[in-house]
């Protein structure tokens, strides 16, 4: 094993603390982790690592070590990123932020889609309904649903417009009695969806009239798939996105409320720190994911 791959592997140890969980992100066994990093300790005569049966920790000096090396590191990865990327191959570290429910239906396959078209990147998956600050956050593509951003900081590109439904239970509709105006909507009924789990204003519109229903009230969470179990268990009526209550609609464990009213429109976004120029692997899978969304999956 060579020294940069040495290096690397003591480098995951330290940061992760564990031989165990380093050799799975390098796709190593843990044996081979150890050695790497034995040899290395042995090639500069001084121990790196403090290794107990609970845990793993830097020595004074490995930190001093992993303090120098790392920012080298990863400017050698760096630079042989961007040599790839003049040679139009994506490749690199990609980190994509994406909301929970979204994440759940949609990443898996295009991710998979990706890396087998793209195999020289690697993808760091996070998912959170919070609306990430991309920038202090080191992500470089977040998916986001929401309404035109108001952050000038930031790049952003429209991908398609997303479908919003008033959905309730039968069970819920048939205790309330019908519902035919927004009007009729009881507002401690009215279940939030917002990413702070406090209340949120429903704006709903029909052929020029408008009207606004604060919910949250009584119930507010911040994950779609959340309140929607809730809107099933006849908590009340929840506005979420079409794809996540589908198959509820499908199964009639939830039916749509006031059909002819409007809510303000969200669109699935891409939000990008501010660069000067996407880097050819944010370039490549915001295309990828735009094909996919656009041509197999429909919101």
């Amino acid at each position: 094993m060579n020294e940069f791959s040495q290096i690397r592997a003591f480098l995951a140890v330290a940061e992760l603390h564990s031989f165990v969980a380093a050799a799975r992100l390098l796709s190593m066994t843990a044996p081979s982790v150890t050695r790497a990093v034995g040899a290395l300790e042995e090639r500069l005569g001084v121990q790196l690592l403090l290794r107990t049966t609970r845990q793993v920790s830097l020595t004074s000096a490995g930190a001093i070590y992993a303090a120098r090396v790392a920012p080298l590191l990863a400017e050698f990865d760096k630079a042989g990123e961007e040599v790839r990327e003049q040679q139009g191959e994506a490749a690199g570290l990609l980190r994509i932020n994406a909301p929970m429910s979204l994440g759940l239906q949609v990443l898996p396959d295009v991710a998979s889609g990706f890396r087998a078209k793209y195999p020289d990147t690697t993808l760091s998956l996070s998912l959170t309904d919070r609306f990430v600050d991309i920038v202090s956050d080191n992500i470089d593509l977040a998916i986001r649903i929401s309404q035109a951003p108001r952050d000038k900081s930031t790049i952003w590109r429209k991908i398609c417009r997303v479908r919003r439904v008033l959905v309730a239970s039968p069970g819920y509709l048939e205790n309330s009695g019908s519902i035919t105006k927004p009007e009729e909507l009881h507002t401690r009924a009215c279940l939030a969806y917002d990413e702070e789990a406090v209340s949120e204003t429903w704006e709903l519109s029909n052929a020029g009239r408008s009207h606004k229903v604060r919910a949250g009230q009584a119930l507010a969470g911040n994950n779609g798939d959340l309140i929607a179990r809730l809107a099933e268990n006849g908590e009340g009526v929840a506005l979420l996105p079409l794809f996540i209550v589908e198959p509820a609609l499908s199964s009639q464990r939830l039916q749509q409320v006031l059909p002819d009213w409007e809510p303000t429109p969200l669109w699935l976004t891409l939000y990008y720190p501010p660069y000067e120029k996407l880097p050819l692997r944010v370039k490549t899978f915001s295309d990828f994911f735009e094909d996919y969304v656009t041509r197999i999956r429909s919101f």
